[in-house]
């Protein structure tokens, strides 16, 4: 049998593929930890149970999918028909036994990564639009999925902790988040402060600005809403972060 292996040659993608491929895996091993009665019990997600978060993420995969082959064929399909349609998918999804939310997330993922592996370079750089409508070239999909499984792992609330998350992984998520904040203009008189880290991030340009320092895994996990613990504030007083997502 002939083996069968990523057909681009960019050795850069190469590595992001490796890195999503590894946050997969994770995944799917805390899925693999819980029980099925474990499924009914909340996420770190306000509002949605373990239920919601696989479903959400099996869909997502099946989204990113849909890009993956408009990259390919040149046929637009989009993630989602619409921000409702999302929404009700994920709730129908909740609904799902256990035994098939397992099959979504495990068949989606195994899906996303065969469209990965079979797209030739040319398809990498195609354009492609988000649930966001932001128009990205379809290699944003591996950083898009990136995101989704190690920081889901996470919401899962059995264990995974933001210090599991690859360090490069981390670092691009902040900067990701801070440019975001800076996009919209949300940042203002904020500065994040990365321990070890020569630059800062935010509203850098501030006079007097609020400093928030912390190691990178719990800066992380301030920034994307998920608590502050492990995080000072020059303030002395710790502010939720703006919103990200």
């Amino acid at each position: 049998m002939v083996a069968r292996h990523d057909l681009t040659t960019d050795p850069e993608l190469r590595d992001e593929l490796l890195t999503v491929r590894r946050g997969t895996a994770f995944f799917a091993r805390k899925v693999t930890e819980l029980s099925d009665a474990d499924f009914d019990e909340p996420s770190l997600l306000p509002g949605w149970s373990r239920r919601h978060l696989l479903a959400h993420v099996g869909y997502n995969a099946r989204a990113l999918t849909r890009l993956v082959q408009w990259a390919n064929t040149g046929v637009e399909t989009p993630m989602y028909d619409s921000p409702a349609a999302r929404d009700a998918e994920i709730d129908f999804g909740a609904t799902l036994p256990v035994r098939a939310l397992r099959h979504l997330n495990d068949h989606a993922a195994i899906s996303l990564d065969v469209e990965w592996r079979d797209s030739p370079d040319a398809a990498w750089e195609a354009t492609v639009r988000t649930a966001q409508g932001r128009e990205v070239p379809a290699r944003e999909t591996v950083w898009m999925r990136t995101r989704e499984v190690w920081l889901h792992a996470i919401d899962l609330a059995n264990g995974a902790r933001f210090s599991d998350v690859p360090e490069p992984v981390l670092a691009r998520l902040l900067r990701d988040i801070t440019g975001t904040w800076r996009a919209r203009g949300t940042d203002v008189g904020l500065v994040v402060a990365v321990d070890g880290w020569d630059d800062r991030l935010g509203d850098i340009e501030s006079e007097d600005p609020a400093i928030v320092s912390g190691e990178l895994p719990d800066l992380v996990r301030w920034a994307s809403g998920r608590g502050d613990t492990g995080v000072t504030a020059s303030t002395g007083e710790i502010t939720p972060a703006p919103r990200w997502l």
